[in-house]
């Protein structure tokens, strides 16, 4: 259930990320290219169906999606991975759901919630760079889940060991994409060596 993907263009991206002298531009648009290059991968078992359709020179039969995508960002930093992926599934739906971690207690708190009404018969990515506790992706995969969501897919940049338990022991049926796996958590919940807040770093807030 455990994807790490490795690249070197990916590899060679996250670097440039993780680099605090990175300003906000560089850090989103690189974002953007890396989940631009996960989506091949994570979009490998999507599935396909027959089509007859007319050519320049004549008829054939080959094949089309035949899911609807639904991106799930977790706000706020989920968003910097949208258009990447959008990119390159153009015709994939956006949903949003707003989790915030109380930094005392870890835990997650939901604040906002608006989803396609495709979101039952889909193939649902949702989207954070950062798997650190696992708790707020753990919580909105529960409540896509609720609202009916069938197929998902948690598709985050770095992610940590904790976090990786986290979904495996809460949602088993849940498949993990990740471009780095980093060694833990420090006192203060953050991903060593990570990147840093990413949604700070995306908008330019502290």
């Amino acid at each position: 259930m455990l994807h790490l993907l490795k690249h070197p263009l990916i590899t060679h991206k996250i670097t440039q990320i993780r680099k605090s002298e990175t300003g906000t531009k560089d850090f989103r648009e690189t974002l953007e290219e890396i989940a631009g290059l996960m989506a091949y991968e994570i979009s490998r078992d999507l599935p396909l169906k027959e089509v007859t359709i007319q050519t320049p020179i004549t008829t054939c039969t080959t094949s089309e999606l035949a899911t609807y995508v639904v991106l799930v960002p977790i706000l706020r930093a989920g968003l910097g991975m949208v258009d990447g992926i959008c990119n390159l599934i153009p015709t994939a739906k956006v949903g949003h759901v707003g989790m915030y971690r109380d930094h005392e207690t870890l835990e997650p708190r939901e604040y906002y919630a608006k989803l396609p009404p495709c979101i039952t018969e889909a193939v649902v990515m949702v989207l954070d760079p950062m798997l650190a506790t696992g708790g707020s992706a753990s919580a909105t995969i529960k409540y896509l889940k609720e609202q009916g969501a069938m197929q998902i897919k948690l598709v985050c940049i770095v992610g940590a060991p904790e976090g990786v338990h986290r979904i495996e022991r809460d949602h088993p049926d849940v498949d993990i994409y990740l471009s780095a796996m980093d060694t833990h958590l420090n006192e203060f919940g953050y991903i060593v060596p990570g990147l840093g807040d990413a949604g700070d770093r995306l908008f330019g807030t502290k």
